[in-house]
């Protein structure tokens, strides 16, 4: 698929609905590209330039230097620089600028925020993953041997003649703050192109935007993907950051862990639900975000005011939401509001309806497929479209059956979708909710809905799914029948969780 403009309004491919902001520069165009599997996750570039031609090379330029700083710094890949570098024990190794920039921030970051960002994090992390497959908690004295081995010194680094020497045999993994400094590293290159005012690249809702524009930027709220968002705010020349435990984790009987250890403690995070960090610099946004999940707020708060530029919102388990002194000058508005309530015998508040959906996962990159998830009423009326994944008003269309019934109230872009921070997410995978409103807010009476989940992939095949579901009082639960497309869906009426 190549990049198409769109001169009316900015958009990348998310699941929030919301009312986009018009494009200001009518000589220029907004050129929008969407990937799976990038890092593991999702990819998204917004390029700013009246060179379609420019703008496919800056697709090219920003995956290359992907490409390039995954194959030095990536603790999956064994033929990784890093990797190789980790076979190694007791030996001064030259290794390349990269890869010594970030083992010095990760010292760097280790000492201020007292041990809370180790790259040794993972032998703690490992154990959490073995107790959820055994379905007990983990061993005390072996969570304890697992500290005293994280806080061991792993390495040392030679300035003058840019060495490291590996002292440990402990399992290290570049995780933190290292997608932020290749989603930082790819967008610089991709400015350096000659006729690009402006560009954002989105690698699993770490997001960095350079250049003239501003982008309105809607915080993800962790009860579900399609949940209404926590805040928008404007960003410009800023990096913002998210991570929590709403996307990635494990469970043990009816408790939910994250995936975010403390390696002091060797506990998992359990006090923030989600932390969100604005900074000038996308390193220090994503190792702050890491941070204060783990950190009390007080000692994020003193934290994030020995850096520059630095703001945040936190979400905490309890769902108060903290946020620093200078969010607000960035913030464009809180978007809940007041609900009206139906007269009727409405839908019974104390259940939702979850949409679990995987997309079909391909080899390597892919780029990623339109969808449509909405709900019907016995009347084959639509009642909520619950996500709209497309990356240019165009292309609808081709989400037919959608289109066909609800174009209407979405012409010329007047409900659109832009960039959303969220948590890193595996690729393809996303988790749905509705909890019985319609488009206007109204609960909906109790009864028979159709979920329709519709699917269409350049290139690819053409999907339509569809589940009734009887939502009064008794919880229900649909595995419903995979595709060329999707490659598991469930639709489950269920006591609210959220």
């Amino acid at each position: 698929m190549k990049f198409l403009t769109w001169r009316i309004a900015s958009v990348m491919m998310v699941v929030c609905l919301v009312s986009a902001t018009p494009y200001r520069n009518p000589e220029a165009g907004v050129y929008v590209s969407s990937f799976e599997n990038v890092l593991g996750t999702s990819f998204d570039l917004k390029v700013w330039t009246a060179d379609e031609q420019l703008a496919e090379l800056a697709e090219q330029t920003a995956l290359l230097e992907i490409d390039r700083l995954n194959a030095i710094l990536s603790s999956y890949d064994p033929t990784s620089e890093f990797s190789r570098w980790m076979g190694t024990q007791y030996q001064d190794i030259k290794i390349s600028k990269d890869l010594f920039s970030v083992l010095e921030a990760f010292d760097a970051w280790r000492e201020k925020t007292n041990g809370v960002l180790d790259p040794a994090a993972g032998k703690i992390l490992a154990l959490w993953k073995e107790a959820s497959l055994q379905q007990k908690a983990p061993d005390v004295s072996m969570l304890a041997s697992a500290v005293q081995e994280v806080a061991q010194q792993h390495w040392t680094l030679d300035q003058q003649a840019q060495t490291a020497k590996h002292l440990t045999r402990t399992p290290l993994v570049m995780n933190s703050f290292v997608k932020s400094y290749i989603i930082e590293s790819a967008l610089n290159k991709v400015m350096e192109i000659p006729g690009i005012s402006s560009a954002l690249v989105n690698i699993g809702g770490d997001i960095m935007i350079k250049g003239k524009e501003t982008e309105r930027i809607s915080i993800a709220n962790p009860a579900a993907d399609n949940a209404p968002a926590l805040a928008e705010i404007n960003v410009q020349n800023r990096a913002i950051a998210t991570s929590g435990n709403y996307k990635r984790g494990f469970r043990i009987y009816d408790h939910w862990y994250s995936h975010i250890v403390d390696p002091r403690t060797g506990l998992p995070a359990d006090k923030i639900v989600s932390a969100t960090v604005i900074a000038p610099d996308a390193a220090v946004a994503g190792a702050l975000a890491t941070a204060f999940n783990v950190m009390d707020p007080a000692a994020s708060e003193q934290l994030a005011q020995q850096q520059e530029g630095v703001e945040y919102l936190l979400v905490t388990q309890t769902g108060e939401q903290i946020r620093s002194e200078g969010w607000s000058k960035m913030e464009i508005g809180r978007i809940s509001k007041s609900i009206p309530v139906s007269t009727q015998k409405s839908w019974n508040n104390g259940y939702e309806l979850a949409i679990n959906l995987e997309l079909m996962k391909f080899e390597g990159r892919s780029r990623r497929p339109f969808v449509a998830i909405w709900v019907e009423d016995n009347n084959k009326k639509t009642v909520k479209t619950l996500a709209l994944w497309f990356n240019k008003p165009r292309w609808l269309p081709d989400l037919k059956e959608w289109f066909r019934k609800n174009s209407d109230t979405y012409q010329n872009g007047s409900k659109d979708v832009f960039s959303i921070g969220t948590a890193t997410r595996p690729a393809g995978s996303y988790a749905i909710k509705w909890d019985g409103k319609n488009e206007e807010g109204v609960l909906v009476p109790e009864g028979n809905y159709t979920v329709y989940i519709e699917v269409v992939r350049e290139h690819g095949t053409y999907q339509l799914t569809k589940q009734e579901v009887s939502c009064k009082n008794k919880p229900q639960q649909f595995t419903l029948k995979h595709n060329e497309e999707v490659a598991s869906a469930s639709v489950e009426y269920k006591k609210t969780t959220n």
